[in-house]
């Protein structure tokens, strides 16, 4: 995948990995344009090429009265004001055939959650709005059999593809990073590391997924060590309180430091 086809990303000469970050929800738009200005910023200082996160619903929650959005068409439409604020692309993920067309009116990249990625129909229908699709590894499947799921969005002629690595379960209430994978899927597909996801802590009897952002750091170091051509954070300024995903998300406050360091590393990387 040619990153340039997204449009608006910015900074891909630079020899860095890429971006996907932002909030888990859209919770209102405020909070959107108060976190993109933080990573636009930080990205424009590093010269990493960024594509804004926000899920404009939440669909896979545990429990019934679990946040899943403020709206359909109102999200979607902050999502679009942080492109156009800030000139950069955005990406949201979708849950049915119906979302595919209408999100794809708004953002750039459209993202197949996990435990989706095997309808083919969904799949289908994102490959064929023309967006670029991003595919999340589910937690059930192999690397190599990410290769399918990769062939449903081409045999659409569409060749705007990327996979996404968020753990693999192990056990009930844990995931692993198994990096094995990562060069496995990067022979079919531009391959991300989901860095926050693979730390959640699922399936607890609060009905809450748990997680350990303490782990982020070193999670997303590996992925950069091991070659992943991109990386995926969903970060907030009061994780505490965010109404999705808050256990395992990045503090904003750690976001400049943190990407600092991989940037370091993709250097002394791109020198051997």
């Amino acid at each position: 995948m040619n990153l340039d086809n997204i449009k608006k990303i910015k900074h891909t000469d630079s020899g860095n990995f890429f971006l996907l970050a932002g909030p888990c929800a859209i919770e209102g738009e405020e909070m959107a344009l108060r976190i993109a200005e933080e990573l636009v910023k930080t990205t424009d200082k590093l010269q990493i090429p960024y594509v804004f996160k926000g899920s404009f619903k939440k669909a896979n929650r545990s429990r019934i009265d679990s946040f899943s959005g403020i709206g359909d068409e109102k999200a979607l439409k902050i999502l679009r004001k942080v492109s156009e604020t800030f000139h950069v692309p955005t990406i949201t993920d979708i849950h049915t055939n119906e979302d595919a067309a209408m999100a794809a009116e708004y953002v750039d990249v459209l993202q197949i959650p996990a435990f989706l990625v095997r309808q083919t129909d969904l799949v289908v229908a994102a490959a064929n709005t023309g967006r670029t699709v991003n595919l999340k590894k589910g937690q059930f499947m192999s690397p190599e059999s990410m290769k399918h799921a990769v062939q449903k969005v081409i045999d659409c002629n569409n060749e705007n593809v990327m996979v996404t690595d968020r753990g693999t379960m192990f056990g009930y209430q844990d995931m692993i990073v198994d990096y094995r994978g990562i060069p496995t899927m990067k022979n079919f597909a531009t391959t991300v590391l989901d860095v926050t996801h693979s730390l959640q802590q699922p399936n607890q009897t609060t009905g809450v997924t748990g997680g350990r952002p303490e782990m982020i750091e070193t999670i997303a170091k590996a992925g950069i060590a091991v070659g992943v051509d991109g990386i995926f954070i969903e970060t907030h300024f009061d994780p505490a309180n965010a109404k999705s995903d808050g256990a395992n998300m990045l503090n904003i406050k750690y976001f400049e430091d943190l990407m600092t360091k991989l940037v370091a590393i993709r250097k002394t990387i791109n020198n051997f």
